[in-house]
């Protein structure tokens, strides 16, 4: 129910001698059945204003007593990635296995959220890259009216145009990264970066199984997997809306 706006979380931890107990539920968690460690974010001070002020980070074990899983997520995409829900029903944390500080939980996030929507801005220009080898290799071999449909102008153009934009979105996707990586501030250009290599992909997706024609929406070709992958990328880690949100108040705009 909070997707982007984390400050909404509603999964509470209410202190105790012994620690917390921990009731909520979590939804569309990447590796939620498979793994035996989860970092739960919980409103340790549902009353603090304002409300992100209250978000603490806790340690479950697999094993926990009140700590079980959903059902694993039927996707549209992403299907060698389990995705499943998580149930908290009175469960016993000790303090041992609070990470952090209490209350600092929406700071430890935000300092890793530049990171993972570079990370997300690195998936989706190598998913580009990868879908335009597909396609170039694909439209030198198939054949229509006699000759292979590379020649067409209008495939040339196609493919002339997602090659230029692919390798500009490369250009500010590593200009930033190096940014990044001297300790710069880059909040607007990773959020610049994050939605508009994600729209490309998209974008990139939809054009290169067109050109694969009928072949394009069969299983068998990797171009219709990457179709299906591509779209949640502009979903995660903060919308593409949110991404421009946040550019638009870097602008005082807001």
């Amino acid at each position: 129910g909070a997707g982007s706006d984390l400050a909404s979380i509603r999964t509470t931890a209410v202190e105790n001698e012994k620690g917390f107990t921990l009731n909520g539920e979590k939804t569309f968690i990447t590796n939620g059945i498979h793994a035996d460690l989860v970092v739960v974010v919980c409103k340790t001070d549902p009353h603090a204003s304002p409300a992100y002020k209250g978000i603490s980070l806790m340690i479950v074990e697999r094993d926990t007593p009140g700590f079980s899983r959903g059902r694993k997520l039927d996707k549209v995409g992403l299907n060698s990635q389990d995705t499943s829900e998580l149930i908290f029903e009175d469960v016993a944390v000790s303090k041992d296995n609070l990470l952090g500080k209490k209350g600092e939980g929406f700071y430890y996030l935000m300092n890793q959220l530049q990171q993972e929507r570079l990370i997300v801005g690195i998936g989706a220009i190598a998913a580009c890259e990868r879908m335009l080898e597909l396609t170039v290799e694909y439209v030198k071999e198939r054949k229509a009216f006699g000759k292979s449909i590379a020649s067409f102008q209008n495939t040339q153009f196609k493919l002339a145009e997602l090659q230029t934009e692919i390798e500009i979105g490369r250009t500010f996707l590593d200009r930033t990264i190096e940014a990044h990586m001297n300790g710069e501030d880059v909040v607007k250009e990773v959020s610049m970066s994050k939605w508009w290599t994600t729209d490309l992909v998209k974008k990139v997706a939809m054009e290169c199984m067109h050109l694969h024609g009928g072949y394009g929406y069969m299983e068998e070709y990797e171009i219709a997997r990457r179709f299906r992958d591509a779209p949640v990328t502009a979903i995660y880690a903060g919308s593409n809306e949110i991404m421009k949100t946040i550019i638009a108040k870097k602008m005082g705009l807001v």
